[in-house]
C-alpha cells in the first residue's frame, strides 16, 4: 500500500454494532457512540487523533450489521493487520467485518445510492429475555395482512414530512425503491429499502403500521397520512431496539 503525499491513507469498513448502550452513532460530548468508540480505538493504534465519518447516523439504541465507515490515517502494515488491530482495542458491541482502501473521492454518506433497514417485531404473548435488546415485542395479534398492504403505497418517490424531519434542511422527499414485511413464526420483519431516510422515519412508519396491524387505521388511511405530509398525525413510534442498520449500498464504481 502506497500513501499519499501526506502518509495519510484513506480506509472503508464495514461494522456491525449492538447500539442498546451507545447514544447514536454520531460523537456527542460526554456520550459514548458508536464513532466516538471507533476514533478512541484508531488512537489507540495510531497514537493521534483520527476522525471517523459513517454512512448513517443511526439513533440511540438502532443497531447496524452493515453501517458504512471511512477514515484517514497513516498505516504502513496490512489491511489485514489493521482489521486485527482495531477487533483487538474495540469493545465487544462493536467489530469490523470488513476493510479495504477507499477509492479516490469517497465519501460514506454522500456516495451511497442506497441504505437498507430491518425492524423486528416479536408478536406473542410472552417478552424474550434473549431478543428483548432486537425486537419490538408485542403480545397483541397484528394482521400482517393489512400491514404489507398499506406498506405497499411507501414505493416510489413521495413527501415523507408525515413521518420524519430531515437531518439537515428543509427536503423531506425520498425514494423507496421497497418495502416489504415477512413473517417466521412470530417474528415479523419489515424491511425497507430507500435512497435516504428522515429523521425517525423508519420507526414512524412502523409504529403507523402497527397501528393498521391492529386494524386502528385502515390501509387507505395510511395512504392518507403520507399524503398529508403531517407530522403531527403520528400518534406511535416504534421503539428503537428493533431498528437494525443492514446494509448502504454504492454505484459501482465507488469499489466498496
Amino acid at each position: 500500500m502506497v500513501p499519499g503525499s501526506d502518509g495519510l491513507q484513506t480506509f472503508w469498513a464495514k461494522v456491525e454494532y449492538d447500539g442498546t448502550d451507545f447514544f447514536g452513532f454520531q460523537v456527542q460530548a460526554n456520550r459514548r457512540t458508536v464513532q466516538g468508540e471507533i476514533e478512541r480505538a484508531l488512537e489507540r493504534i495510531a497514537a493521534s487523533k483520527t476522525r471517523v465519518v459513517g454512512a448513517g447516523r443511526t439513533d440511540r439504541g438502532v443497531h447496524a450489521e452493515g453501517q458504512i465507515i471511512s477514515f484517514s490515517m497513516a498505516w504502513r502494515h496490512s489491511l489485514a493487520d489493521l482489521q486485527r488491530a482495531l477487533n483487538a482495542v474495540l469493545t465487544s458491541d462493536v467489530v469490523v467485518l470488513e476493510l479495504g482502501l477507499a477509492p479516490q473521492g469517497f465519501h460514506p454518506r454522500y456516495g451511497a445510492c442506497r441504505r437498507v433497514y430491518r425492524y423486528t417485531i416479536l408478536n406473542r404473548p410472552w417478552r424474550s429475555p434473549l431478543e428483548r435488546r432486537t425486537a419490538w415485542q408485542i403480545a397483541r395479534e397484528l394482521d400482517v395482512g393489512w400491514m404489507s398492504e398499506a406498506s405497499g403505497c411507501l414505493v416510489g418517490t413521495h413527501d415523507f414530512a408525515t413521518f420524519g424531519r430531515p437531518p439537515q434542511g428543509q427536503n423531506t422527499v425520498r425514494t423507496v425503491f421497497s418495502a416489504e414485511w415477512a413473517v417466521a413464526g412470530p417474528r415479523f420483519t419489515f424491511e425497507i429499502e430507500a435512497d435516504a431516510y428522515l429523521y425517525r422515519m423508519v420507526r414512524s412508519i412502523v409504529g403507523t403500521l402497527v397501528q393498521v396491524g391492529w386494524q386502528q387505521v385502515s390501509p387507505d388511511e395510511f395512504k392518507g397520512l403520507l399524503e398529508a405530509m403531517d407530522r403531527s398525525l403520528v400518534k406511535l413510534v416504534a421503539p428503537a431496539e428493533g431498528l437494525c442498520l443492514m446494509r448502504v449500498d454504492y454505484a459501482a464504481r465507488e469499489g466498496v
